[in-house]
């Protein structure tokens, strides 16, 4: 399964030392239940299978290894992330875990643009500050498309 490397690697929650802290951009919604959250070292909500929060997961953590600028409407990805390569192989694949994922994040960004844009022209400027961001290659990510 493609993101079961993620409980390995770890890498997007933890910030190496010397780094600054890792603000999470949460939603209106994600605030009231989670009030504040920032990687300073390990994330408080990761355990040793991966993140413990489930369906509570902030919209900017399910979004990640992907970034989206709500201004050019594009999606980017975090270029240091190693589950990239993979992830960009299966964009190709209809039917894979990587265009399962990014058709999932595109119909979560649509309400969001119309609900909470602010949110992610926030969490936009967060992640290109933090991450080595690189354009994703054009999809049409809606689901049914590009099979």
């Amino acid at each position: 399964m493609l993101f079961d490397h993620c409980a390995e690697c770890r890498r997007c929650c933890n910030v190496e030392l010397g780094y600054s802290p890792l603000e999470i951009t949460l939603t209106k919604a994600e605030t009231r239940r989670h009030g504040r959250m920032c990687i300073v070292s390990d994330c408080e909500s990761l355990g040793p299978n991966g993140c413990e929060l489930g369906e509570a997961k902030p919209f900017s953590c399910k979004l990640y290894p992907l970034s989206y600028d709500p201004t050019g409407r594009r999606f980017y990805y975090d270029n240091e992330c190693p589950l990239m390569p993979e992830y960009m192989r299966q964009l190709g694949d209809g039917k894979s875990e990587a265009r399962a994922h990014v058709s999932a994040m595109f119909a979560l960004i649509k309400e969001l643009e119309v609900t909470e844009a602010n949110f992610l022209k926030r969490n936009f400027a967060v992640d290109v500050d933090y991450f080595d961001l690189k354009e994703l290659p054009s999809f049409d990510f809606r689901p049914g498309n590009n099979e």
